[in-house]
């Protein structure tokens, strides 16, 4: 392994399948792992890969993917982590009602709407989950939370998510369930074109109804799709407004 170079700081990447193979043999027999790793090379090697293909250095992906059934799934937090770091993250918000055990995820793209997932007792016990013995019986609320949110994510940036799961989930199912598993698609309609952050980023710093028109226009011919359009609109629509709020005269100023 005397190529394996330090990509930063001191995480080792593997430059070749051969050098992957062997660190993950070396990192299956440290006792820095997690119990789940140790003496299994080849989950180890499949949590790296995947790990790789989310932007995770290898000791990263061992510290937030589990290998469960032969599948790798995320944890909850890894998970909301992963998703706020993509370009098209626009936004989550997380509640729990006590009174009705119903947790709720709220998750948007730039440009896009809110979606509300929500999980609630009901839904757990409907599932066979509610007062199981483990997690779902010691940490209820919070099993509630990682399941709307995983569902959330899942729904809005199936994309930035390379058909992860959430370890929380995964540990539910049962072994053919998971080995079956297909990924949520991506919705077609949020699916951003790389070019329209920018865009959208000009359309709000527009300072009057000219610069907003122009950056409109100039977005509109590079940005064709039906979902970057509708984006493109809805940012113009908001800037329109604010910039026509700005212009009324304040009537107690002149008066």
């Amino acid at each position: 392994m005397n190529s394996i170079v330090a990509r930063s700081g001191l995480a080792l990447a593997p430059a070749n399948v051969s050098e992957a193979l062997q660190m993950a043999e070396m990192l299956s027999k440290s006792g820095m792992v997690p119990n789940a790793y140790k003496g299994k090379p080849q989950d180890t090697l499949v949590a790296m890969m995947m790990g790789n293909e989310l932007g995770l250095n290898p000791i990263q992906s061992l510290q937030n993917i589990a290998v469960i059934n032969g599948r790798p799934s995320i944890y909850g937090d890894a998970l909301a982590a992963l998703v706020q770091n993509h370009p098209a993250f626009g936004g989550m918000e997380e509640s729990f009602d006590e009174v009705k055990m119903v947790a709720t995820c709220i998750v948007w793209r730039k440009g896009g709407t809110k979606h509300t997932q929500t999980f609630s007792q009901g839904d757990a016990t409907a599932a066979g989950l509610w007062g199981k013995a483990g997690p779902w019986k010691q940490y209820p609320k919070r099993m509630l939370q990682m399941r709307a949110r995983g569902f959330a994510l899942r729904s809005q940036f199936a994309d930035a998510l390379a058909g992860l799961i959430t370890r929380e989930e995964a540990e539910d199912m049962p072994p053919q369930q998971m080995q079956d598993y297909t990924a949520p698609p991506a919705i077609a309609a949020d699916i951003v074109n790389p070019a329209l952050d920018g865009h959208i980023e000009a359309i709000s710093k527009a300072s009057s109804m000219e610069s907003l028109q122009h950056s409109f226009a100039m977005a509109w011919k590079e940005c064709t799709s039906k979902g970057d359009r509708e984006a493109l609109t809805r940012a113009k629509d908001l800037k329109k407004a604010e910039l026509a709020n700005a212009e009324v005269p304040d009537a107690t100023a002149q008066s």
